[in-house]
């Protein structure tokens, strides 16, 4: 890669950064104006009565917010370690929708007047009746962080494993990526289904459940970009 590409992506990416910043201050601003309105109207917008801070929409929010936060996260290290268009456009996809969705889940903890972050709670605790997965290998329930592998909750990648991704370069970053992502979005999928079924705030809801949707088409299209680069998920 030239030094004039990099300089060119770097302030591609730049620009595309400072639409995700605003999307996110625009988010904020929509909750704040809402926090002027009668409480009754809030309820009301928030799909119902407020709910508590160890329900399922509580802890969903708190949990993806952060699994979303990595997706985002990779995706932005891997458009710097390829040219690939196809690699680049979907890193690009994924950063924008789930940086959007991040900042809906955390805008509706802020309505309801709950914490971001709940110390002293297990990610994923908030699940129940959920049988247990087999998302990268690990074998863990749905209720539990990933444990050994330093990795926060099922789907996450380790620090280790995001250092070999901003280490990597071409068709091994963009492998490494999908493989990495396909995890991700198999562990988040579970977290969405669990709300789907338990949770009962209807836009929380519609929610999840476009996540599930969505990150299972997105999996059978890295799938295939795997296939194209003669490599295959993990698991």
């Amino acid at each position: 890669m030239s030094r004039s590409t990099r300089r060119l992506t770097r302030t591609h990416w730049v620009s595309i950064a400072a639409v995700l910043l605003a999307l996110l201050f625009a988010g904020a601003a929509t909750v704040a104006t809402a926090g002027g309105a009668d409480e009754d109207a809030q309820r009301t917008a928030a799909g119902g009565a407020v709910p508590g801070k160890d329900s399922a929409e509580a802890g969903f929010a708190r949990d993806m917010a952060v699994h979303h936060q990595q997706a985002v996260e990779m995706s932005f290290i891997v458009r710097d370690r390829t040219e690939d268009e196809d690699v680049r456009r979907l890193a690009y996809d994924i950063a924008n929708t789930q940086a959007n969705q991040r900042g809906m889940l955390f805008g509706w903890l802020d309505l309801w007047g709950l914490p971001k972050v709940e110390a002293g709670t297990e990610p994923m605790a908030w699940m129940q009746s959920m049988d247990s997965m087999d998302h990268s290998g690990h074998g863990e329930r749905a209720g539990q962080g990933s444990g050994g592998d330093g990795s926060l909750m099922p789907g996450m990648a380790t620090r280790a494993e995001l250092d070999q991704l901003a280490k990597a370069e071409g068709r091994q970053a963009e492998i490494l990526y999908l493989q990495l992502m396909t995890d991700h979005h198999k562990g988040g999928v579970v977290m969405a289904r669990g709300c789907a079924e338990q949770c009962t705030v209807a836009p929380e809801k519609s929610l999840a459940q476009g996540m599930v949707n969505a990150q299972q088409s997105e999996l059978d299209l890295m799938a295939d970009m795997l296939k194209k680069r003669g490599a295959a998920p993990r698991s």
